[in-house]
């Protein structure tokens, strides 16, 4: 049975100090994701009613897609710098339904 498609919700804590390099290392990641295998969609938002609040969410065809993402050189040397603001909690999704 192939993989189902999954979503990846990433929540980081980003000091307003810090906010402007968050953006740039975000949209880094986001185009390193961009050119991975398996790779739907991407994007960041920012809480409007926290400031410090930050979303990463990527889709994929698969959570192998994503795995395997995750270990090409190009992504991790994004991802790396942000892991230390993410919120350590479940991230990843499975689609259940859509709509």
């Amino acid at each position: 049975m192939p993989d189902a498609g999954v979503i990846v919700v990433t929540r980081f804590i980003v000091p307003d100090s810090a906010a402007t390099d968050f953006r740039a290392a975000a949209r880094r990641l986001i185009a390193a994701f961009a050119t991975r295998p398996g790779h739907i969609s991407s994007r960041a938002a920012h809480a409007l009613d926290d400031a410090d609040r930050w979303l990463v969410i990527s889709e994929w065809v698969g959570v192998g897609a994503w795995r395997r993402a995750l270990s090409a050189y190009d992504v991790r040397v994004e991802a790396v710098p942000l892991l230390s603001l993410a919120e350590a909690e479940p991230s990843v999704y499975e689609v259940l339904s859509d709509g």
